[in-house]
């Protein structure tokens, strides 16, 4: 069986660069609310991918997860998000 998946974290702060770096004009503003909520998504997002490429790598009886397994279940979860 595969090592269990570590908790994912992401900086406050490099979310709120992500999510800024999109914006068209330098007025728009952006909560702290608004970071939380896509920190906790991407979170999820991340956590979900990885317990789904390992469920795929052991379908396929494999002790290691590799890319492969990534590329197979990466259209459904994006569907799912």
């Amino acid at each position: 069986s595969l090592s269990c998946i570590r908790m994912v974290m992401f900086k406050w702060e490099t979310v709120s660069k992500l999510l800024s770096s999109f914006f068209k004009e330098d007025k728009t503003r952006l909560s702290g609310d608004a970071v939380l909520l896509m920190t906790e998504m991407l979170k999820i997002f991340v956590q979900e991918a990885a317990i789904r490429s390992q469920k795929q790598a052991e379908s396929e009886d494999c002790d290691q997860v590799d890319i492969e397994h990534f590329e197979k279940i990466l259209p459904q979860l994006l569907l799912d998000f």
